[in-house]
C-alpha cells in the first residue's frame, strides 16, 4: 500500500504525460477513485464524456450502474478503488487504441503496485484484454478466474454495455456475486 505522498506524486506525475495524442484533447485527467488501501480494485477501459468533465472514473449513466452493481454486493467507492487502462478520454467515447493504451499502461501498472490489491475486476472487453491476456473474449470468459501475479482477476460486463443490453444483466449478476464469494474468501480486510 503506497503512502499519501506516493499516490499524490504519482497523480501528478501523470497529469504532466504527453506520451499520447489523447493527452491534447483532455478536459481533465481520469487518475482513479476511492480507497487506495483497498484488496478490491476495479479496472474500466477509459474515460466517456462525464468522466472527462469531472476528471472522476465512472459518473455518468454507467456509473450510476456501477454504484448500484457495487451496493448489490454490499460494497461503494469508499471501499474499493477504481481506475481506467487510460488517463485521458478518447474521442467520441471511442475504444482506446492499441498504442494509446501501451503509452498509459505504466500509471496503472503503478498503481496496482500502489494498491497491491488481492483482487482485480475488469470492467469490459478492452480491461480483460489488457489485464488478463490480449486474446480475452468478454461473452466467453467473464465470471471466470484467473492467477495473474499472485492476484485473483476476473471480467465482467462493462456497465455501459449492459446499459445497451439488459439481456447481459443476470450474468453480470452472477459475476458480482463470484466476486462478493471471492472477496470473502481471500481478503482480511472486513468488506
Amino acid at each position: 500500500m503506497g503512502t499519501k505522498e506516493q499516490w499524490e506524486a504519482l497523480s501528478a506525475e501523470c497529469a504532466g504525460c504527453r506520451a499520447c495524442p489523447l493527452s491534447q484533447t483532455r478536459t481533465k485527467l481520469v487518475f482513479g477513485v476511492g480507497n487506495p488501501e483497498s484488496e478490491v480494485l476495479l479496472i474500466g477501459e477509459g474515460p466517456g464524456e462525464q468522466e472527462d468533465l469531472q476528471g472522476v472514473p465512472f459518473v455518468g449513466p454507467a456509473g450510476k450502474l456501477l454504484d448500484q452493481m457495487l451496493e448489490m454486493i454490499d460494497l461503494d467507492r469508499s471501499r474499493v478503488y477504481i481506475a481506467n487502462v487510460v488517463k485521458c478520454r478518447p474521442p467520441r467515447n471511442r475504444d482506446p487504441q492499441p498504442n494509446e493504451q501501451q503509452a498509459c499502461r505504466h500509471w496503472l501498472d503503478r498503481q496496482i503496485a500502489l494498491i497491491d490489491p488481492k483482487i482485480i475486476v475488469c470492467l469490459g472487453r478492452i480491461a480483460g484484454t489488457a489485464i488478463i491476456r490480449e486474446d480475452f473474449r468478454i461473452t466467453r470468459e467473464h465470471g471466470q478466474w484467473f492467477d495473474l501475479g499472485g492476484r485473483r482477476v476476473m471480467a465482467t460486463y462493462h456497465p455501459s454495455a449492459l446499459l445497451r443490453d439488459l439481456s447481459k444483466r443476470p450474468e453480470a449478476f452472477m459475476d458480482l456475486r463470484a466476486l462478493r464469494k471471492e472477496i470473502r474468501e481471500i481478503c482480511t480486510r472486513t468488506y
